[in-house]
């Protein structure tokens, strides 16, 4: 059967790359990737621990002439986000993904690819499988459900990584150095469903979609539309001329929201049609170069005789209104988004309606101490249901650093250029690496460019792949 990444080079990356996207790896679904992966590695007689939790460490000796180096970790994450576009028929817990290649990158059709962070697997595989590399001894952490709040990291035995230097691979852009990272956590609201029989005599359903949606780290400057907030704004318009049934929107913490769907009733058609008409206007105006394929589309579907409290209706619409989202704070020396926050789900089911917030923030502080409790007197206003939790550590840019400097001098050696060292808005491992493994003296993070992430337009570029697993090579090569 033909290879659709056959051809490419390097070879074995891709080989590894297509490998991994035929075996369901989502988010809290990583048994079966994480049992190829210590199959594989005993295989090739690789040493490999695969620990309770499903992470994966590997070990390589040094080459000749290495003996002496310090060990190096590579390390990367083995889930991917799964989104796919409205109307897709795909399980992502069986179906692989649909490879295809456009202009020089690689897309899956019409879900995301998983190249954050599948490429960075493949490219560790393909370097602990080649003998012509010089090196030092090397040690691979592959985690779990790294997307869905770092559960893998956060569960290792520190005890057991050895290296000095860390190399993570979970960067998306190409000579570019991160170097520091923001720190997140959970925020939930639950607000109970109370319902009572509809006084009204059709049933719609209104959708917000055509949102590009993307990683609300590392995108989330890019002031896209939340579809969340959006639906929130036209039912607050429409409250007195409807009764609420239900708001599901967006399917993960880490991913800003593309769509929403509610369904709702109503006796004045006309009024649902001109709103409608109206926010059509006011979201196209508002996201021009941002989003400008938004739209709110409604139907009539088949009567719903069972609603929403008008008090219920009125505190979910309220908690996602007042809760903040994008950009929160930046800082004046550099340009680098401090804080920010996600609502990327709203979900009803027969007991509770769920909103979801993902807030990160560089300064943990302003998570903790400030966005925390203002969301926890926000509920208590609202009299509804708040938990939170789940905060991960960010990674703060050191003084000194061995790694990032054999890096950087790396990269101009082989390019001619000044390598970008900075830091980043998003979530590495780098950060609880540090702190729970003694070993550990520095850290840094490269990748490939990747565009579009946590989104079903997700793509890698062929070319930058090659130039960044050479790029590996060399830093390795340098580390003696």
């Amino acid at each position: 059967m033909t290879r659709i990444l056959e051809g490419l080079k390097p070879e074995r990356v891709f080989y590894y790359f297509e490998e991994i996207t035929k075996i369901p790896h989502g988010s809290k679904n990583e048994k079966q990737i994480s049992d190829y992966l210590y199959e594989l590695a005993k295989s090739k007689n690789w040493e490999v621990v695969q620990d309770e939790f499903l992470n994966i460490i590997i070990r390589k000796p040094a080459a000749k002439g290495y003996e002496n180096a310090p060990m190096v970790l590579l390390q990367g994450h083995m889930d991917m986000v799964c989104e796919k576009n409205e109307g897709t028929v795909h399980d992502f817990e069986k179906d692989p993904l649909k490879l295809r290649i456009i202009d020089g990158n690689i897309y899956a059709t019409d879900t995301t690819l998983g190249a954050d962070n599948g490429i960075a697997v493949a490219m560790i595989l393909a370097l602990f499988e080649a003998d012509d590399i010089a090196h030092p001894a090397l040690e691979a952490l592959i985690t779990v459900d790294e997307e869905m709040g770092m559960t893998g990291v956060k569960m290792l035995d520190g005890s057991m990584i050895k290296a000095k230097h860390l190399i993570n691979l979970d960067s998306e852009e190409e000579g570019v150095l991160t170097a520091g990272c923001a720190g997140g956590g959970e925020i939930l609201f639950k607000i109970p469903v109370e319902k009572t029989k509809s006084k009204m005599s059709n049933t719609f359903m209104v959708k917000v979609g055509g949102l590009t949606g993307g990683h609300s780290g590392a995108e989330v400057h890019k002031e896209k539309g939340y579809s969340t907030k959006l639906m929130a704004r036209l039912l607050y318009d429409l409250l007195d001329e409807i009764e609420l049934i239900s708001f599901n929107a967006g399917s993960k913490p880490n991913a800003i929201p593309r769509e929403a769907k509610v369904f709702i009733n109503t006796d004045n058609i006309d009024n649902l049609e001109q709103k409608v008409e109206k926010w059509n206007k006011i979201f196209k105006n508002e996201y021009s170069f941002t989003d400008p394929d938004v739209n709110i589309t409604f139907e009539k579907v088949e009567n719903i005789t069972e609603v929403l409290t008008k008090d219920i209706a009125k505190k979910l619409i309220a908690c996602i209104n007042i809760v903040p989202v994008g950009v929160l704070s930046k800082s004046t020396a550099i340009d680098l988004v401090i804080s920010s926050n996600n609502l990327g789900i709203v979900k009803t089911d027969d007991k509770y309606i769920t909103v979801d917030c993902h807030p990160r923030s560089s300064v943990m502080s302003i998570l903790t101490d400030s966005l925390e409790p203002s969301m926890k007197q926000l509920a208590e206003y609202l009299n509804i249901e708040i938990s939170s939790g789940g905060f991960y550590p960010g990674w703060e840019y050191a003084k000194n650093s061995k790694i990032r400097d054999i890096c950087a001098q790396t990269y101009k050696e082989l390019t001619g250029k000044d390598a970008v060292v900075s830091a980043i808005h998003a979530g590495l491992e780098c950060g609880y690496l540090l702190k729970k493994c003694e070993s550990l003296v520095d850290a840094i993070s490269i990748g490939p460019n990747m565009h579009d992430i946590h989104s079903p337009n997700e793509h890698l570029e062929i070319k930058s792949v090659e130039n960044s697993f050479n790029y590996l090579c060399k830093i390795l090569e340098r580390i003696k």
